[in-house]
């Protein structure tokens, strides 16, 4: 819970900075300061886990998502892959109950990828020469393409950083969907088996 406020803190404060203009700069620099903590507290959970594991360097390339979340917050919406990944490896009867919980987690965290997507993408783009990308409209027109692997091209980041942005939000989004279509896709794939098992009624 702590974690989750946290993630809250971090976007509510950051979504300000982008989207608020004309702040005052004691407000600009409260924003700042809530987003630091927040780093701060995902940093301190980081070290605590690993110092915890004692795998020293091998915890790095374990968890290696947890160590491009600490680098890039903005991506925490992407640890639902693990929950995915624990439903992938429970066996025995199926449970709708928790595939629907992890469909709609993975769900709710892409709409989420998609707004912090197009927040970064709009902070980049919206004052630079011959950008595409003025509003925040179009920035969320953009994800919403970009997430669904539309790709129309009538809006595309034209800077470095938010092709680099958009390169982030194409990998991402694609795992965040996959995990919710594998998880349907797995439930139904249990409870075929299972009435497989069973056999036809009166045997």
């Amino acid at each position: 819970m702590p974690l989750a406020l946290a993630s809250l803190a971090f976007l509510a404060a950051y979504a300000l900075r982008v989207l608020a203009h004309g702040l005052p700069e004691a407000a600009l620099d409260l924003c700042l300061a809530v987003t630091l903590a927040a780093w701060a507290l995902f940093a301190v959970d980081y070290a605590v886990r690993w110092r915890l594991s004692g795998q020293r360097l091998g915890f790095v390339r374990t968890h290696w998502l947890d160590t491009v979340v600490l680098l890039l917050p903005l991506l925490r919406p992407l640890r639902v892959v693990k929950v995915y990944e624990a439903v992938q490896r429970r066996h025995g009867r199926p449970r709708l109950a928790l595939h629907a919980r992890v469909m709609v987690y993975a769900g709710l965290s892409t709409a989420l990828l998609g707004f912090t997507g197009a927040l970064a993408v709009y902070q980049q783009e919206h004052d630079a020469p011959g950008a595409t990308v003025r509003t925040l409209g179009d920035a969320v027109w953009w994800t919403c393409a970009t997430l669904a692997t539309v790709g129309y091209g009538d809006v595309a980041p034209v800077t470095p950083l938010g092709r680099l942005i958009a390169v982030g939000l194409m990998i991402t989004g694609l795992a965040l969907l996959g995990a919710v279509t594998g998880t349907f896709a797995s439930w139904l794939l249990q409870v075929f088996a299972r009435e497989d098992d069973e056999g036809p009624p009166g045997n």
